[in-house]
């Protein structure tokens, strides 16, 4: 299990429903949460950060990993 940690920008809710909807498309994704206040999207799992960072990719969203600059 692995637990993925991204910076993504979360601007407005249909930012938000669309990060949503991307990360429920991962296969073997077992929980997400959004923090929409610090712009952190957690998504738990057998994930690896690639298969996140592409899927938010998809729509747009440039991720990067929690805690770089």
């Amino acid at each position: 299990m692995a637990v993925v940690e991204l910076k993504v920008g979360m601007h407005c809710d249909r930012c938000i429903k669309a990060i949503k909807k991307a990360i429920k498309t991962i296969d073997d994704m077992e929980s997400y949460q959004l923090e929409t206040e610090i712009n952190k999207v957690t998504v738990t799992g057998n994930v690896t950060p690639d298969e996140v960072v592409k899927a938010l990719q998809k729509i747009g969203k440039t991720a990067t990993n929690w805690g770089e600059d």
